[in-house]
């Protein structure tokens, strides 16, 4: 599938650079639109847990002050990204075109549903990630982003790394969520000058290559690097090690997610590589 729309969730935040210059980057070099999309905070919901459904009285100058600095961070945040897409030569369009693109949409209300469900109709989402969170296994938004909209979420340092896409690697393990991230992430692996299929273990290996001759009838030429399990080592460990031992500068693996979901929506192997890795990361849940 072509990559033809993108959607970069910009927060306005420290995690804010990243995100935009990757997007902008994969826009330009596919020919495609991304959208910014920004999440003001809602009064009202402040409002709601301020009062802690007691029904506390709030100051009305409190609230506009609230709407105030919002609107502050929001008009800061788009004059950034516009001028990001400037200097990328993206303009600004609201219509389809045939060349790369960009536009601004903002709402209010709370961020990790709007982003998710704005996300189901775009090709990819590109999410920050700040460094004072770094050590998190996760965020709200990636959460409901991977699990309501079915789309691949790229994560992006807070500093867009100087290259991206030119080396991939593919941790691989045979499960439903590999399937679906290796299908999502067909286009950049083909626009790839190198791809290595990393396995761990010998299950995962078994798969490995019926992974190299998919990819071969798309026209991509993949090795395989397998490695063999370390006592107390996690896998997801491993397989970000053998990625910065390739020199990639793009991780792409499943989402792997456990019951009930809200309280760890990542397995094992997902939690190392997302709390710890400063590559960027392409998740398919």
């Amino acid at each position: 599938m072509p990559l033809r729309t993108i959607i970069a969730a910009v927060s306005g935040g420290t995690a804010n650079d990243g995100a935009v210059e990757i997007a902008l980057r994969l826009a330009k070099r596919f020919s495609a639109h991304v959208e910014a999309f920004h999440v003001r905070v809602d009064p009202r919901d402040i409002v709601m847990m301020a009062s802690d459904g007691f029904g506390m009285p709030v100051s009305g100058e409190w609230i506009d002050q609230l709407i105030a600095d919002a609107k502050t961070v929001a008009d800061k945040t788009k004059a950034a990204f516009v001028a990001a897409a400037g200097r990328h030569g993206l303009p600004l369009a609201d219509a389809p075109r045939p060349d790369a693109s960009a536009s601004w949409r903002e709402e209010a209300g709370y961020a990790p549903v709007l982003v998710a469900d704005r996300a189901r109709f775009f090709d990819l989402v590109v999410l920050g990630r700040s460094e004072r969170v770094v050590d998190r296994p996760h965020s709200d938004t990636i959460e409901e982003t991977l699990i309501r909209s079915g789309r691949p979420v790229l994560l992006a340092p807070a500093k867009a790394p100087d290259k991206l896409g030119e080396a991939i690697a593919l941790g691989w393990n045979g499960a439903a969520e590999a399937v679906h991230v290796l299908s999502a992430s067909l286009t950049l692996l083909a626009a790839a000058r190198d791809a290595v299929v990393v396995t761990v273990g010998d299950d995962a290996a078994a798969s490995a290559d019926s992974v190299l001759e998919y990819l071969a009838w798309h026209g991509i030429k993949a090795r395989h690097r397998k490695v063999a399990p370390v006592a107390h080592v996690g896998p997801g460990e491993q397989v970000l090690a053998e990625a910065r031992d390739e020199g990639a500068d793009l991780l792409v693996m499943g989402g792997y997610g456990h019951r009930p979901w809200r309280e760890l929506l990542f397995g094992g192997a997902t939690r190392q590589v997302v709390g710890h890795s400063l590559l960027p990361v392409l998740l398919a849940h």
